[in-house]
């Protein structure tokens, strides 16, 4: 409503205030009002016989229609759906969910341009005001609905196309094995997250879990007598690789999961749900 009028702030009306424009309190209606400004939803020119309260107490219109017995100054989408309301499209009940916003777009019009004096000058060399519009995409939003879709309990699986490592290299610890397969893999141009620390196994690959990176990497001395484990987020079971196959299993590994993104879009079913 504040965005349809152009106002900074709404407030309800006083009881003396909606009388003063020919209305009364509880029977409103844009029958008879003068010096007021008429806003009605977008779904009132398209709703035939609608009831209206009659400006006096203790009545109502029936069968008023837009057009015929009153009309507005401007017309917008105004209603607040909710759950049960019926869907412009489809006439359909929808639902209310729960759902993240991962995005904005506001409509700022022209208050702010003319504010600062932001103007161009138009096809007639006629000086007029910018429009303006404000559009985000929050980070942190996105992340919330990554994690919401892709995790299990031990933590996020990050999807290969958007994770900010394609490799977590998990080794007991430090040293030139892991140091040389780290710069190779970096070389090959994979995006690589080396744990070096010296923390236990068990809790590098809890962590390592958790950070949810689309491969991980395993060295210790028991793989290292075979080559070093290569395991998906995803799979519950990794395989051996041979050091001087490691980075070309990486990068075979890295093209299996991007293969798994693109057929997952394109036949994956569309699930759509009315916004409430």
């Amino acid at each position: 409503m504040a965005n349809a009028v152009g106002a900074s702030e709404l407030r309800p009306a006083l009881p003396e205030e909606v009388r003063a424009v020919g209305a009364e309190p509880g029977y409103g209606s844009p029958l008879g009002v003068e010096g007021t400004i008429v806003v009605v939803d977008d779904a009132i020119p398209v709703s035939p016989n609608l009831v209206a309260g009659a400006n006096e107490e203790g009545f109502h219109f029936l069968n008023v229609n837009y057009g015929r017995d009153f009309e507005a100054e401007i017309v917008a989408d105004i209603a607040a759906a909710g759950d049960g309301s019926l869907c412009p499209e489809c006439g359909d009940a929808m639902r209310a969910v729960r759902g993240v916003e991962v995005g904005n777009i506001f409509k700022l019009g022209t208050r702010y341009s003319e504010a600062f004096g932001a103007s161009f000058l138009n096809e007639d060399g006629r000086r007029k005001p910018v429009v303006m519009g404000s559009y985000g995409i929050g980070l942190g939003r996105l992340l919330a609905c990554i994690a919401e879709e892709h995790h299990d309990e031990n933590g996020l699986i990050w999807p290969v196309s958007i994770a900010p490592y394609h490799v977590h290299i998990v080794a007991a610890e430090a040293g030139e094995m892991a140091d040389g397969l780290y710069e190779r893999l970096i070389s090959a141009g994979v995006e690589v997250l080396y744990d070096d620390r010296r923390e236990s196994l068990g809790v590098k690959f809890k962590d390592a879990d958790l950070i949810g990176a689309p491969i991980r990497l395993t060295l210790t001395p028991r793989s290292l007598q075979w080559g070093v484990e290569i395991k998906a987020r995803s799979d519950a079971e990794g395989s051996i690789v041979s050091t001087d196959e490691v980075v070309s299993g990486v990068k075979g590994k890295i093209a299996d999961l991007e293969t798994e993104v693109s057929l997952g879009d394109s036949i994956a079913p569309v699930r759509r749900e009315s916004p409430a």
